[in-house]
Formats: C-alpha cells, structure tokens, sequence
C-alpha cells in the first residue's frame, strides 16, 4: 500500500497557512495512506489541546483523523526502531565532549515508521532532520559555525544510520503546495482579479513565502528557481 509518513513540522506548517484543506483533496489523488505516528499525534493533538493558544489548530488535525484522511499508525516494531535510530542518531555528532541532540522523540519515531513501511515519501520540514538524512556532513559543518566548536563526527553511526535511511524520500510542505497546484487544487484563486497583475507568480510566491516564514525550511534559490518554472 503506498503511504505518506508526516512529521509534525509539515502538518504546522499547513495548518499555520489554513492550508490543511489540501491534504484532502492529496490524499484523494495520492491513493493511498497519510499517516503519523503516535509521537506526533501527541505534540499536534495531546499537548496542544491542554493549551489555550494551539487548541483550534489540533481540533481541525482530530478532524482530519476522523474523516480518515490521516492514520494514526502504530506496531510493535516501531518502538524498537525508534531506541535504534535514537541512539545512532543522538550519538553522531560531539562538541566539546558532549554529543548533540538531533532529533527528538517525534521526529525520529516518523522516521522509523517511513523506514518500516518503506514509505513513498517521509515529509518533513524541519532542516536539521532534512540534513542530517540528505547532507549529514553539510550538518556538521552549520554546527561547528553555530557553535563556534569542532564537530566530532561518530562514523559507526554516521555509516548505520545512513544505511538506514538510503531509501527514504524526503518531501516538504512547499513540495506537496506544488503538488497541489499543479493538480488544480487552487484553481479558484487562479481567477483574473483587479487586484493582482500576475495571478500565478502571486499564488506560488506567497504559498512558497508563507511556507518558509511559518516553518518550512526552503531556501531563496529555490523559491526563485519555482517562481521561473511555473
């Protein structure tokens, strides 16, 4: 069965764009399984419903949960995974003695899952998860200028963690908003109006820029790359 793993960051970042309405209609075309694992459903949903100020935003995530659009999965194996890649993962990258804490319990029990399903695509829109799986020595190198340190890197786990990971996709929320667009899915905002002279270069430029200042990682270039494309 095809699937979609989510990590929370590219499910705040929708929904802090009122862009959740989309995974619907994705999801219809996908085919397929949305899925989250129980780690982020408790960070979108059990924590934020203790709080004032994130309460709305997890009451329309329920919603995507049960109008089944997004599963939550769950399996024996998971946990096991997760403590396995925890201890690679966590256990990579030294300053100063002390080993540097990459990912954390949410993010990396998605990843276990997207590793166990052999999922289509792991979506994730944090940077540092995104580099340590596609450019782990990249990773190395923005934390050394961060912390202004060397940066030891654990090679054993460094090799048994990417072995790990070689098939994984990584997508991110502005891929799934172009995703969108090219299936037609913002089609009614597409409609000549007074107010803008160039409809479509206005609806990427402000999907991808509301994306990014809302917790998407995604740089200029490629921002301007997609504006030239579409």
């Amino acid at each position: 069965m095809k699937s979609l793993v989510f990590d929370t960051s590219t499910i705040i970042s929708l929904s802090t764009n009122d862009l959740l309405w989309v995974l619907k209609s994705l999801k219809d075309k996908f085919n397929g399984d949305f899925l989250i694992s129980n780690g982020v459903k408790e960070e979108l949903i059990d924590h934020p419903l203790q709080t004032k100020k994130f309460k709305f935003e997890a009451l329309n995530i329920i919603s995507l949960i049960n109008d089944n659009y997004l599963k939550i999965y769950s399996s024996k194996e998971i946990s096991e995974k997760r403590e396995y890649l925890d201890n690679l993962l966590n256990h990579m990258f030294k300053a100063k003695d002390e080993y540097i804490t990459i990912m954390h319990k949410g993010e990396i029990e998605s990843l276990a899952v997207a590793i166990i399903l052999n999922a289509n695509a792991y979506a994730v829109d944090e940077r540092t998860t995104r580099m340590v799986i596609e450019d782990p020595e990249r990773l190395a190198k923005i934390l050394r200028n961060k912390l202004h340190t060397t940066i030891n890197i654990n090679k054993d786990n460094l090799n048994l963690f990417m072995k790990e990971v070689s098939n994984v996709k990584i997508i991110r929320s502005t891929e799934l908003a172009l995703i969108a667009y090219e299936d037609g899915i913002f089609k009614n905002l597409l409609k000549p109006n007074k107010y803008s002279s160039n409809v479509k270069k206005d609806l990427i430029s402000g999907l991808l820029w509301g994306l990014r200042l809302r917790g998407c990682s995604i740089s200029d270039e490629e921002i301007n790359e997609a504006l030239k494309i579409y």
